[in-house]
């Protein structure tokens, strides 16, 4: 007796589903890991960046003896604060920019597998139709 639902090595093809499926996912986690260590190589080096211009500030604020020491301490915040601003600014711009670029290559890997499927679907009908083809000409033939 044979099992109508029996798995048919013959018929199940390893590199279309390892092109059609496996190797885009592959891409897109490899693409998203990239970008994940991007964005916290980014964060690491912002956080190292304020917090060594914390203690730089808390260690001018430690050194600070008299008036005409903390009102010298006081002008240099307004520069501290400018030049935080201007990092702030610039690394919003980095992670905008990482997301773009993430952006722009999955739409490009998208594409890619896209048209991979349509070539595969038109591979597929294109030896459906000659099988059928021979199917029908063998029937009529056999049929004279």
């Amino acid at each position: 007796m044979t099992n109508a639902f029996a798995f048919d090595t013959k018929q199940f093809d390893t590199a279309q589903l390892e092109s059609l499926f496996f190797a885009p996912a592959r891409a897109f986690a490899a693409l998203s890991v990239d970008l994940s260590e991007k964005l916290i190589t980014a964060q690491l080096d912002a956080a190292k960046a304020y917090t060594d211009t914390s203690v730089a500030q808390l260690r001018s604020l430690a050194a600070v003896k008299d008036a005409e020491g903390l009102k010298g301490y006081m002008e240099g915040q307004q520069q501290v604060a400018k030049e935080m601003t201007e990092r702030l600014k610039g690394d919003a711009e980095k992670v905008v920019a990482l997301q773009q670029e993430f952006a722009q290559e999955s739409q490009k890997l998208t594409e890619s597998s896209v048209k991979q499927v349509q070539a595969s679907v038109q591979e597929g009908t294109k030896e459906a139709t000659e099988t059928a083809t021979k199917a029908v000409k063998a029937a009529a033939s056999s049929a004279k």
